[in-house]
């Protein structure tokens, strides 16, 4: 098999299900938005501070992971950083070959400003369609569909899902729930769930990362979740050995094909994963789970898609044929109607990797 090269990886078109938008600003723009605002960063050297956030968030922890963001949204207050810092995410991913993102968001962090929460959700949205727009005119275009992120250890799921739901046309494709898992199960935010289905909506769920199988299984049995955020935990639920075993749970996720949003790097920095290599994401696919490859925060990462399949590739010996799954996997999940999905995947994705596959 010929040797996979980075700068191939690159060009190769990939879909992502799971990006933070407060977790993969630019370092200058974060320099340059902190001056104006007047908050104080650990440095201003745009090259520091990009390996001040990998090296802290680097920690084993998720709940110290999750500190790095207090300098991110710090400088996310008003309409005009919110828009560039949209503009700037869409062009990033698609420089990186990504044609489609959905990448999601907390409105309720984004109100030091008196903004409204309409207002930020418009901001961002504008900053979004700009750099669609400005990619196509590069010639790499990109679909950005935007998630609403509410706060498990707050008490606004119910408005931020019906902000949702009254932006679902304007470029608001689903709903999330996110922060830290221990002591904030989502059983607690069953009313904006169950508003979301009345209303055949979509939404995932982190769930599975920090915390185990009881997370995974209030996320789908109690609150109906289409994805799982991470979900790296279902392999608790599986005995290794020559024929792996599959619990109840686990047999359920993989028979439902309830997507898996795994963050491979992501996973091991927060410790829910050892090490790349030792990363559940190759068992899950040998068993054929509906894995999919993700960044979650790539300045807190110091990652990409092109790094996350490059790393993959590295450590389970993957081909072309198995990034095209990772792919494909990810666009049959994504939130979009059906015929836009299939567009992508017909039309875009498997030509380009067919050439590659032979």
């Amino acid at each position: 098999m010929v040797a996979i090269r980075y700068e191939d990886i690159v060009k190769v078109p990939k879909a992502l299900l799971h990006d933070h938008l407060d977790g993969g600003l630019r370092p200058a723009t974060i320099v340059e938005l902190a001056t104006e605002v007047g908050h104080e960063l650990p440095t201003t050297d745009p090259a520091a501070l990009g390996r001040w956030f990998v090296e802290a968030a680097d920690s084993g922890s998720l709940e110290r992971y999750l500190e790095t963001f207090a300098h991110t949204v710090a400088v996310m207050q008003t309409a005009p950083a919110l828009r560039r810092v949209a503009r700037e995410c869409a062009l990033d991913l698609a420089a990186d070959g990504v044609v489609y993102a959905e990448v999601r968001f907390a409105p309720e962090q984004h109100l030091e400003q008196n903004l409204t929460l309409d207002e930020v959700v418009e901001a961002v949205v504008a900053g979004f369609v700009e750099g669609s727009a400005q990619a196509a005119e590069a010639g790499t275009p990109i679909r950005v569909g935007t998630l609403l992120t509410a706060m498990r250890h707050a008490a606004r799921s119910q408005e931020i899902a019906e902000l949702a739901v009254r932006h679902r046309d304007a470029g608001v494709v689903g709903f999330d729930i996110a922060g830290a898992e221990a002591g904030f199960p989502p059983t607690r935010h069953l009313d904006a769930f169950e508003y979301l289905q009345r209303e055949n909506f979509h939404f995932t769920i982190h769930a599975g990362e920090a915390f185990g199988l009881p997370s995974i299984w209030q996320a789908i049995q109690w609150c109906g979740a289409d994805r799982l955020g991470h979900g790296v935990r279902i392999v608790d639920d599986i005995t290794p050995g020559p024929e792996p075993a599959l619990g109840r749970l686990a047999a359920y996720v993989r028979d439902k094909r309830i997507p898996l949003e795994l963050c491979p790097s992501s996973n091991v920095q927060t410790g829910a994963a050892p090490s790349i290599v030792e990363h559940p994401i190759g068992l899950l696919r040998d068993l054929r789970f509906r894995a999919t490859v993700n960044t979650d925060n790539r300045l807190m990462s110091g990652t990409s898609m092109s790094r996350e399949m490059a790393l993959l590739v590295e450590a389970f010996g993957y081909g072309w044929k198995e990034l095209q799954w990772f792919t494909i996997n990810a666009m049959k999940s994504a939130f979009i109607p059906f015929d836009e999905r299939l567009r992508i995947i017909d039309e875009v994705i498997k030509p380009a990797y067919g050439k590659l596959i032979g």
